[in-house]
């Protein structure tokens, strides 16, 4: 039993345990066909950590392919349009791919081809985590197949397009509500059927283990850099750190080296959608509720038969049912608060930062600035508050022109 902060934090940054679970949180809930192939995939990701030739290889491509770091930039004019609080920005979207799933895609391509695997599969919703992977399969020149369901191919075309430029095929998926969760649905049976050459390279921390450590690994790099340079700049740590929440790989990117800091506050911002007291949301941690989904035990969305119940959000990336059981354990620990933004307040936020900033943020980021938007007035000014621009605008330009309210 944890007895006192110092305890969390000590959990907190060790966890998984040896089976993957994080508190009562994770685990492995598959078919027993891709058992093997998780335990191939664990020792792989186990020797390759241990590898200093490894390290040193995904460094040289985040450095000179990615273009880390990315910048941690003041955003002068959000911050005088909120008053309180300085408003920092981390800036994922000027990532190669324009967010911050190149990071991990990067990560898994090289552990693939330690595994010698040359076909690689992939789910994608916001179309970022395709893109990013069909980037990294086309610099290694391997195969590559991409799920999408038709809903989010539609709200998504610029990143379709992308894909197939860079050689991937684009599956669409047409089960279900055509969204993403369906999309992993249809990647999962994949796998099952080409285990044998196929790596799946899943983009967030969700997942059976290792996915959700390998994923959350991966993506610390965010938080590293950040911790640097806002040490840097203002001399201390931040007050606060906001991220956006569906799958949580984001998320968890930044908070995971903050998380043993105490006195650096910690809030993930779910989609509300068209509110909570509506069914259409994607609030999981919110108003979900502990169930299997895709692999592991976390928060999932569910109705009282246990059935899988439609999630709703305007940016498609945040468009899930469940969320990474990692997040899980941080709700109920009570480390990081988990808070909601609807699709009307994103819709602001997006608005808002283009016009304070010149930066179109992602959807997805939208609901981060959305609540930096409440919290800034209330705080004084040498307050800081962070925020993980998780990813560029550009790809909702065609999504966002067609809503109610938007003048272009």
């Amino acid at each position: 039993m944890m007895k006192n902060s110092s305890d969390l934090a000590d959990n907190c940054i060790t966890l998984p345990d040896t089976r993957g679970y994080f508190g009562a949180y994770g685990g492995r809930f598959i078919p027993e066909v891709l058992m093997p192939a998780l335990e191939e995939l664990e020792k792989a990701y186990a020797d390759a950590i241990e590898d200093p030739q490894f390290h040193k290889e995904l460094e040289g491509y985040l450095k000179h392919y990615v273009g880390r770091p990315s910048p941690l930039y003041f955003a002068e004019g959000l911050t005088r349009h909120c008053g309180g609080a300085r408003i920092y920005l981390k800036r994922e979207d000027l990532n190669h791919t324009g967010a911050h799933k190149i990071n991990n895609a990067i990560g898994q391509i090289l552990l693939a081809r330690r595994m010698r695997k040359n076909r690689i599969i992939a789910e994608t919703g916001a179309g970022q985590h395709g893109v990013a992977t069909a980037t990294a399969a086309a610099l290694f020149g391997l195969k590559c197949a991409i799920y999408m369901g038709e809903e989010d191919i539609r709200r998504q075309s610029p990143n379709v397009f992308r894909m197939r430029l860079l050689g991937a095929e684009v599956v669409p998926v047409t089960s279900g509500s055509r969204t993403l969760k369906d999309a992993m649905n249809e990647t999962i049976r994949d796998w099952v059927t080409n285990v044998r050459d196929t790596y799946y390279l899943i983009g967030s921390v969700a997942g059976p283990h290792p996915y959700p450590q390998m994923v959350r690994d991966f993506q610390s790099v965010i938080g590293e850099e950040t911790r640097r340079q806002v040490l840097e700049t203002a001399g201390r740590l931040p007050d606060y750190v906001l991220a956006c929440v569906g799958g949580g790989s984001n998320a968890m990117g930044i908070f995971y080296s903050f998380l043993a800091d105490q006195e650096v506050k910690l809030i993930g911002i779910e989609a509300a959608g068209h509110g909570l007291a509506t069914a259409e949301h994607s609030a999981t941690l919110n108003r979900g509720c502990p169930g299997v989904l895709h692999g592991s035990y976390s928060y999932i969305l569910q109705n009282d038969d246990g059935q899988i119940t439609i999630p709703h959000s305007i940016a498609a990336g945040l468009d899930y049912p469940g969320v990474g059981p990692e997040h899980a354990y941080l709700k109920d620990t009570g480390r990081v608060n988990y808070t909601t933004a609807t699709d009307t307040e994103a819709l602001a936020a997006f608005q808002l930062l283009c016009r304070t900033d010149g930066i179109i943020p992602a959807l997805e980021s939208s609901h981060a600035i959305a609540e930096a938007v409440k919290l800034a007035p209330s705080l004084p000014p040498e307050k800081i508050i962070v925020i993980n621009l998780s990813g560029r605008g550009d790809k909702d330009i065609p999504a966002v022109a067609g809503e109610p309210g938007v003048n272009i």
